[in-house]
């Protein structure tokens, strides 16, 4: 049975872990986004979002207390110069977990972990990974670019290509094929 065991030991030793999650909140805070994998995300998710807490108050103590934690006077001066600016008004939950698939070598779930203000680059990717499903051109079963073939033949009539442009340039180069 495992009560009250809530820490993910993530398979080390007790300083190794501190030293790992320290590097990790260090990166976390001066590049904004880092990738590495589920487990770990959260382990460090639990390790930064009190630090994070911390430099909404500005005091010499806070800046000692999140320096003995993250051991990197660079990290401690973005933290509380510009990242504790752009969160002051967020109640929690400083940090998104985006899952990414799997890495080839072993399998392990990888993840995004980055700053939730931080979050322009995510927007500019998402628009671009949905422009490929809004070309779905019926509600037909089949799937993938032989579905679109057979029905691109199938259909010439102007009324059922004419709301979408794609399906127009394509259908006569199927034609020409056949």
């Amino acid at each position: 049975m495992r009560h009250g065991k809530k820490i993910n030991h993530l398979g080390r030793t007790s300083a190794h872990r501190k030293a790992m999650l320290s590097n990790m909140a260090s990166s976390l805070i001066l590049h904004k986004r880092v990738t590495t994998t589920v487990a770990k995300a959260k382990a460090l998710r639990k390790y930064v979002e009190p630090l994070l807490t911390k430099s909404k108050n500005d005091t010499t103590h806070t800046r000692r207390t999140v320096f003995s934690y993250l051991q990197n006077k660079d990290s401690v001066k973005e933290l509380f110069d510009e990242i504790s600016g752009k969160i002051a008004t967020r109640p929690g939950g400083y940090t998104r977990i985006l899952k990414i698939g799997n890495r080839l070598g072993d399998n392990a779930d990888l993840c995004i972990i980055e700053l939730v203000d931080y979050n322009e680059d995510m927007v500019s990717t998402t628009s671009t990974v949905a422009k490929p499903k809004t070309r779905r051109r019926t509600r037909r079963s089949g799937s993938g670019e032989a579905g679109a073939e057979t029905t691109a033949g199938t259909n010439n009539t102007p009324d059922a290509n004419a709301g979408n442009s794609a399906a127009n340039e394509a259908t006569p180069e199927t034609n020409d094929a056949e």
